[in-house]
């Protein structure tokens, strides 16, 4: 009996080394080649499975931005600097929050082998994958003009004279008061809402209207069969569907929450209740000169009585145009909502960037912060 005893201790122990060796064989790469794409060819197969198992450690730091409104601010890359001194030199400057992360998909990609030396301009709010990607695009012939979600259109105007473009912000807005004609069939007032968040790489020779067709364009390759269908299925038009994604693109500090956040406002136009959503009331007030701002926070009791149309804590239904511009994960949100009976959100008490959802107002009020 202490024999098959011995035996089967000894099966259990080649079963459980067999699944680990599986595990580093197999399952880890495959699981962040599924993540974060292929490896870069010329690694080798142990160094594969060490850059796969390292980024799986890493989880959520390589695909969640250090901050969801960052301001872009200017980076320089050196002739000859060392990856991992890119890498440091991003965290100390606020850039992205792991070091090792950049530095682990750097390697794993090959990005550490294509990285060019050149001035660039980044934001804490691109994640550490965008910022690694953005690095390796570099021409000193080209410019970059990079549109951050949730931006209104004052604000991709502001960043212009760091894009390399000769395109003045007050020609950009007066420009932007109308649409492209590729955009005719959305019907929309203005571009608001159309500008696709997105690293757009242009000759420098780019005038103020080849920009805003290019951006239109890509906008309409986003905006799916799948996503008109899901918006259809939400009963709004293509026009309706931006403006609400334009509010949840604001409201969704976790972009995770973004499909919770869209059940909410959904729920609340079937049945005729105001939105009551913050947003419209930040767009409605405008550039708050003491911040330095176009999105003034916290909100008083008496900026909810703001007189505007924008104000959905005083008007039902959706603003009559958009309030930002919304990344394809704010569409996807309207279109693919999460199906709950939720009509109310507030900020979770821990700072964390949460909300805490309820079904009825004593919910709400019983969710509140003590």
């Amino acid at each position: 009996m202490r024999r098959y005893k011995y035996y089967f201790i000894l099966a259990f122990l080649a079963l459980t080394a067999f699944a680990c060796v599986f595990a580093f064989l197999y399952y880890i790469p495959a699981r962040a080649s599924s993540l974060y794409g292929s490896p870069a060819g010329h690694l080798s197969i142990s160094n594969r499975i060490e850059y796969s198992a390292r980024l799986l450690m890493h989880g959520d730091a390589l695909m969640i931005p250090l901050s969801s409104n960052g301001i872009i601010q200017p980076f320089r890359i050196e002739q000859g600097e060392a990856v991992i001194s890119i890498a440091n030199r991003l965290e100390n400057f606020g850039f992205i929050t792991s070091a090792d992360a950049f530095y682990d998909y750097a390697v794993y990609t090959g990005i550490d082998l294509t990285i060019q030396a050149g001035d660039f301009k980044l934001s804490p709010a691109q994640s550490i994958i965008d910022i690694a990607q953005a690095l390796q695009k570099f021409s000193p012939t080209d410019a970059s003009l990079v549109i951050l979600p949730g931006w209104r259109m004052e604000e991709i105007a502001a960043s212009l004279p760091t894009s390399g473009l000769p395109i003045t912000p007050e020609a950009f807005l007066a420009a932007a008061a109308t649409s492209p004609a590729v955009l005719a069939p959305f019907s929309p007032n203005s571009m608001e809402g159309f500008f696709f968040p997105d690293t757009y790489t242009l000759p420098r020779e780019t005038t103020v209207e080849q920009l805003l067709d290019i951006i239109a364009r890509n906008f309409t390759v986003r905006i799916t069969d799948d996503l008109q269908a899901g918006f259809a299925n939400r009963g709004l038009t293509i026009y309706q569907a931006i403006i609400l994604a334009s509010i949840v693109e604001r409201e969704a500090v976790r972009k995770e929450e973004a499909p919770q956040i869209a059940s909410v406002y959904l729920n609340r136009l079937v049945i005729g209740m105001k939105l009551d959503a913050d947003p419209t009331v930040q767009y409605a007030l405008g550039y708050q000169v003491d911040t330095n701002s176009w999105w003034k926070s916290p909100l008083t009791w008496n900026d909810l009585n703001v007189n505007s149309p924008y104000n959905t804590y005083q008007f039902i239904g959706l603003p009559p145009a958009p309030i930002s511009n919304p990344s394809l994960a704010a569409l996807q949100a309207v279109a693919f909502p999460q199906l709950t009976s939720y009509y109310y959100f507030r900020a979770a008490c821990d700072g964390s960037g949460y909300h805490v959802f309820a079904t009825t107002l004593e919910e709400q009020i019983a969710n509140a912060c003590p």
